[in-house]
């Protein structure tokens, strides 16, 4: 039998090994004076290759940001986007900024120090569509990004971990959804032509925006906003100090209005609230 002496001194023996990873990550950000982000470069304005052949974007600036507020230096990687979701890093990079969504999912293993901004989603077609109701592409053929919130709705299994955005309504239902491996790929092909391969997408109205910008023949269906996804920065399990200072800095961010400056900047509207 063990006795309470021996008890005791495994407990002590727990909270210390404990309380001595607590805080690893930041202790090693801190140490090293760098700070290793994941994101993407494929997924403008977020990140995305600019001119210069430099990575460039709203979260790249977010992440500058969060780097500066430390007082390190940033380093970007670009690991596929499943890899990033799947947690258990082990040390590959900090955190992530790529705008994550804090899905139920997600949470179980990751963290979610903070939302640092809301975007819509919105469904889309070609310019030659004669749609103007979002509701008209039932049963149609419908592109997203696999793996994302886009494809969670279709499932209804959009189960997003925070109580400040509106409920999502699913109003629209299809079987003959079609995926692809970025988010660019469902822009690519409804612009080719109304129901050439595509009747519409779901997409974030900010990527929508940006294509748009870039002349692709796309417009949103109505004003319809299908749902808001908050977007945070994601680290891995188990240092908590982390995430109480990642959650920190975002806090003052928003209030120092850093984050409506970036959205407005990379936007050119405030996506740091729910409007």
């Amino acid at each position: 039998m063990i006795s309470k002496k021996h008890l005791l001194a495994a407990a002590l023996s727990l909270a210390f090994v404990g309380a001595a990873n607590a805080g690893a990550v930041l202790d090693k950000i801190q140490s090293s004076k760098t700070m290793t982000v994941a994101t993407s470069a494929t997924w403008p304005p977020q990140g995305f290759i600019n001119d210069k052949n430099e990575i460039d974007g709203f979260d790249i600036d977010v992440s500058k940001e969060i780097a500066k507020r430390l007082g390190v230096e940033v380093k970007f990687i670009t690991p596929d986007w499943d890899v990033i979701t799947a947690g258990k890093w082990n040390g590959r990079w900090d955190m992530s900024v790529g705008s994550m969504t804090a899905t139920k999912s997600r949470a179980r293993i990751l963290d979610f120090p903070a939302t640092y901004y809301y975007v819509p989603y919105v469904f889309a077609v070609h310019t030659k569509s004669a749609l103007t109701d979002h509701k008209a592409l039932n049963d149609k053929t419908i592109g997203v990004e696999g793996g994302t919130t886009s494809e969670d709705y279709f499932s209804q299994s959009l189960a997003i971990e925070t109580t400040d955005v509106p409920p999502v309504v699913y109003d629209v239902q299809t079987k003959k959804m079609k995926t692809y491996a970025g988010s660019l790929g469902p822009l690519d092909d409804l612009r080719l032509g109304d129901g050439v391969r595509l009747d519409g997408i779901l997409t974030q109205r900010s990527t929508l925006e940006a294509a748009i910008k870039k002349n692709y023949p796309l417009r949103a269906v109505d004003n319809s906003i299908v749902f808001y996804e908050p977007l945070a920065i994601a680290t891995d399990k188990g240092d908590p100090e982390l995430k109480a200072k990642l959650g920190e800095i975002i806090g003052a961010m928003h209030k120092d209005g850093t984050l409506t400056k970036l959205s407005n900047k990379w936007y050119g509207v405030d996506y740091s609230t729910v409007n």
